[in-house]
């Protein structure tokens, strides 16, 4: 059975994500917008004059997959040091700047791919215009960011509170200022705390630019709650076709950001990296430990990422029907083992104590055939 046949998008239609069109940039390497996959962003937490620690950080977030990441630069130092920070990354690195001009100019000459940073705050014309060329002399794209929490006081006298309408008409503003200086090399996102705000305010936008849209519920919460929020907000957009690169906000290390943010693309079928494990919540017809097992195999497998579905179910009720649609299965069954599916065909049968062993054996030769197939695709492509 080819990979084809098993996609479920290509066999049904009403699992099909029409993707709102939007123009596509490059930030360093990674192209975000047009028809680009939609890429997964974290920021780092540790002081950026602290290098080692913070190479360390990004290093974590690239074994996890991450395509892009942030590094903030209050000051001076801090861009003296992202120098340093962006040659040893293999991502891009945004530098987030807030309102001094100058660190934007420092951290595009550092090596920044991107600039997070909102024309309208960073004071005269003559300071945008300088942050603009510098942006354009060192191949660097921009993110105007706009948050809830840090509306502009013209605004909130407005209309009274951080609301859609004065959000969009934030970004609006600052992408204009941009669009003026023709420097179209850039990315919105409009945050809010809130889900809905988010949700309401990034279905706006997404109607009143092109500009590629950087999805994100600032603030979320803690892991648990932060994962829930982000995927209730940008799930929802998503589902709607709008989004070309996310960041989960938890408070949590950066690198489990990353994964949840693949989690999320990876339940709607918009990205595929790594094991995508389906799994019963269990009961009393278990015939092994499908908690403990899963979690094992969590553990074990998080260093794939080739895109591989394995189905881990505690019976036979919904074992095999679940097996038929993943790469890898196994089926709790009695006596003290149970049925390995292969490519949806029931395979062999495999004792509980074994299993874990060997379902990480067969994941991982899997995942090393798709390897080799995927490079020897690449050298004939050059």
């Amino acid at each position: 059975m080819s990979a084809a046949d098993k996609d479920p998008r290509s066999v049904r239609p009403w699992r099909m994500i029409e993707r709102r069109k939007s123009r596509q940039i490059m930030v360093g390497k990674v192209a975000v917008g047009g028809d680009a996959p939609i890429s997964v962003q974290t920021m780092t937490n540790t002081p950026t004059t602290d290098v080692s620690g913070t190479i360390g950080q990004i290093r974590r977030c690239e074994e996890a997959g991450v395509d892009i990441v942030r590094v903030s630069c209050p000051d001076e130092d801090s861009t003296t040091a992202f120098k340093e920070i962006a040659k040893a990354a293999e991502v891009p690195l945004v530098a987030d700047i807030h309102f001094h001009y100058k660190r934007g100019i420092e951290a595009a000459i550092a090596g920044a791919a991107c600039l997070r940073i909102n024309p309208g705050n960073i004071g005269s014309i003559d300071r945008v215009k300088e942050v603009v060329q510098a942006a354009r002399d060192h191949g660097c794209s921009i993110r105007i960011g706009v948050n809830a929490g840090s509306l502009e006081k013209h605004l909130l006298e407005k209309y009274g509170e951080p609301c859609p309408e004065a959000m969009v008409e934030s970004a609006l503003d600052h992408a204009r200022i941009l669009e003026d200086l023709d420097f179209r090399n850039y990315k919105i996102s409009v945050k809010a705390s809130d889900a809905f705000l988010t949700v309401a305010a990034y279905q706006a936008l997404s109607e009143a630019t092109d500009a590629p849209l950087h999805l994100g519920v600032t603030e979320a919460g803690g892991q648990r709650i932060g994962t829930v929020k982000s995927s209730i907000g940008m799930g929802n957009l998503l589902w709607a076709g709008i989004g070309d690169t996310i960041r989960v906000s938890l408070s949590a290390e950066p690198e489990e950001e990353v994964r949840v943010g693949f989690d999320i693309l990876k339940s709607l079928g918009l990205r595929t990296r790594g094991v995508n494990i389906i799994a019963c919540p269990s009961c009393a017809r278990q015939g092994f430990d499908v908690i403990r097992t899963v979690e094992t195999l969590e553990d074990r497998l998080s260093h794939i990422s080739e895109p591989i579905s394995l189905s881990i179910i505690g019976c036979v009720v919904n074992g095999p029907g679940e097996a038929l649609m993943t790469d890898l299965g196994f089926t709790g069954g009695g006596a003290g083992s149970g049925k390995m599916y292969v490519s949806g065909r029931p395979d062999h049968n495999v004792t509980n104590e074994e299993m874990v062993d060997h379902i990480v054996e067969m994941v991982e030769a899997r995942a090393d055939v798709m390897r080799k197939e995927r490079e020897a695709e690449e050298a004939a492509a050059e």
